[in-house]
């Protein structure tokens, strides 16, 4: 009997993930994008009300990406790939977008070295054939690059994030616990993924003296 409830259980959690699954692809999949841009994948992100969009070119081993997250006009997001072996903020690739005071829309891209980062702009640790783009609409980010996987992989430790800004200036991220869970390995070509602890909580320090211009 025990045998039998352990099966009926099992059952029952495999279809509601496929169910979740299923609906997640449906929301990401209605998404509309500006210039005409169509990706060919989407993926739900399971944190901070995100999502993500990709085109993989298998001749180049690059992939045109979108993600888009919510926040306000006064916050940024940002996405990015970790080149190392773990999944987390330090080490990774990133594409900030944030907005001046006149609504402009900026991206910084920058490669977090530490958990105490510079914040130093173009200084990323992978190839951007087609340079970032962003846009500000509907209460939402939306983030465009494309980008050359790192190792001609497909399968890539990502990772994302969002927090606010204070006088034009990148400020700290909440450490709640959506904000420290913001990681996903992603497989570019299949749309597999897992998800895992980020550990991305950013000096308060550094993050304080970064300035969009």
């Amino acid at each position: 009997m025990a045998g039998r409830n352990h099966s009926a259980w099992l059952l029952i959690a495999t279809t509601l993930l496929f169910a979740a699954t299923a609906t997640a692809q449906q929301n990401c999949s209605s998404a509309k994008f500006t210039s005409g841009r169509s990706f060919q994948s989407c993926t739900t992100l399971p944190v901070l009300g995100a999502s993500l969009y990709w085109t993989y070119h298998a001749s180049n081993a690059t992939a045109d990406v979108a993600f888009r997250a919510p926040q306000s006009a006064d916050g940024w997001v940002a996405w990015g790939i970790n080149t190392g072996r773990f999944a987390g903020m330090a080490g990774s690739s990133v594409f900030v977008a944030s907005q001046d005071g006149n609504g402009a829309v900026s991206v910084l891209t920058t490669y977090l070295e530490s958990t105490a980062p510079s914040l130093t702009n173009n200084t990323l640790k992978l190839a951007v054939p087609a340079g970032p783009a962003a846009e500000y609409a509907g209460g939402a980010y939306t983030i465009y690059v494309t980008v050359a996987l790192p190792g001609n992989s497909t399968v890539q430790n990502t990772v994302w994030q969002a927090g606010p800004l204070s006088k034009g200036q990148i400020a700290p991220h909440p450490t709640s616990a959506a904000n420290l869970l913001s990681a996903q390995k992603l497989d570019f070509l299949s749309g597999g993924r897992s998800t895992g602890a980020t550990k991305s909580k950013l000096s308060r320090r550094n993050l304080r003296g970064f300035h969009q211009g």
